[in-house]
């Protein structure tokens, strides 16, 4: 699931835009981000209500964006599968969650500080090769000041869709991977709590799209996780995407705080 930003905005109304990876022949099948898996979002009766992307931070504690876990979506509980290819969903597998966190979703009403994160907590603990770990405070603005805004790249992961048009949706249900460029980290849109970043096809670059929402948006080649996937302000997925940042305190004392106690120490915040 991935909000569409229509400029004046489309309150809580979900807009169903694929999100899956890459939008452009570029995208490659993932397999080096095993901590980012497809989550299912179901109400109190137990239907499937949307899905979304996120990152294991921690065994228990995966990283998503705060429309995912909104309660006004009637979201009380979730599924999580992290193969690449989320074998068996949507009517087989997946491990459950019934604790879900969220940072205070406000929209895509106002201000660029919509507080678009949030947390799916497993019901039980998952063993992974590898976790993400998270950018620390002001790691974007240190970044763009060494290396300039035009050289910094990003890796976007999801289970979006990886191509959306008029006539045609395609849906591999797969993690897909792809490379993004910076573009903006303070016009009225971002104002220093959104990432700017392509998504239109072009120089071997890609770009999220629906049901990539919450997957992460990675330094360069690293596992450093400095936003989740938000928005976009097209509904066939082209033009730009808009990450929101995680590499501030407010929300990294948010994460830890809602972390549960056991595995508070593993969260990993890395310097960039």
């Amino acid at each position: 699931m991935r909000k569409t930003w229509m400029l004046l905005a489309l309150a809580c109304a979900f807009v169903a835009v694929p999100s899956a990876g890459a939008i452009t022949p570029t995208s490659q099948q993932d397999f080096v981000h095993p901590y980012v898996g497809l989550v299912a979002f179901y109400d109190a009766a137990g239907n499937r209500l949307y899905r979304c992307s996120g990152s294991m931070l921690t065994p228990s504690v995966m990283l998503t964006a705060g429309h995912c876990t909104d309660a006004s979506t009637g979201a009380v509980s979730a599924r999580v599968w992290l193969d690449q290819g989320a074998a068996g969903y949507p009517s087989s597998g997946g491990i459950p969650a019934h604790a879900l966190a969220n940072y205070g979703f406000t929209g895509f009403t106002k201000a660029a500080e919509s507080h678009d994160a949030g947390l799916v907590i497993l019901d039980r603990p998952v063993s992974l090769p590898l976790y993400g770990s998270l950018a620390s405070t002001g790691s974007l603005e240190r970044l763009t000041k060494q290396r300039g805004q035009q050289v910094t790249t990003f890796t976007a992961s999801g289970y979006g869709l990886s191509y959306r048009s008029p006539v045609g949706v395609v849906d591999p249900r797969e993690r897909l991977m792809a490379t993004e460029q910076l573009i903006n980290l303070g016009n009225h849109l971002t104002d220093g709590f959104n990432v700017e970043t392509t998504a239109s096809p072009g120089d071997g670059r890609g770009g999220t799209c629906s049901g990539d929402s919450g997957g992460p948006l990675l330094y360069d080649t690293s596992n450093t996780i400095v936003a989740v996937d938000s928005f976009g302000q097209n509904a066939n997925c082209r033009g730009t995407d808009f990450m929101y940042r995680v590499d501030r305190q407010p929300v990294l004392d948010w994460i830890v705080a809602n972390t549960p106690p056991a595995e508070r120490a593993l969260v990993h915040i890395v310097s960039l």
